[in-house]
C-alpha cells in the first residue's frame, strides 16, 4: 500500500517507537505531577527540551511542544498578531483550516 494521507497522520518510526514507548507503557506519569512517574517524566521532557534546543542553536526555554499543527499555528499566529498590533495578517480561501 502506499498511504498518501501524512498530513493527517503518519506512521510512527521504529525508533521514536522505541523511545517513547516506555512512557505509554510503564512510566506514564504526568509531568505535572510530584510523584516520582511524574518527575521521570518531567525529567524526560525537559531533557528533549534541551537536545532540541542544541540542534537548532537555542535555549531550551525556547522550545514548546504542542498538541500538533493545529495548536502550532495558532500559537505562532497569535504571538506574530499580538507582536505587531495594528498591521493585517491576510490569508486566501484556501489556507488549511487551523
Amino acid at each position: 500500500m502506499i498511504y498518501l494521507d501524512n498530513a493527517a497522520s503518519t506512521p510512527v518510526h521504529k525508533d521514536v517507537l522505541s523511545e517513547m514507548l516506555p512512557f505509554l507503557s510503564e512510566q506514564y506519569g504526568n509531568p505535572s505531577s510530584i510523584h516520582k512517574l511524574g518527575r521521570t517524566a518531567n525529567k524526560a521532557i525537559q531533557n528533549a527540551r534541551k537536545q532540541i534546543a542544541n540542534l537548532i542553536n537555542a535555549q531550551a526555554d525556547e522550545i514548546f511542544f504542542t498538541s500538533g499543527g493545529t495548536e502550532s499555528n495558532n500559537i505562532a499566529l497569535h504571538g506574530f498578531a499580538y507582536a505587531k498590533k495594528g498591521n493585517h495578517v491576510i490569508t486566501s480561501s484556501i489556507e488549511h483550516e487551523a
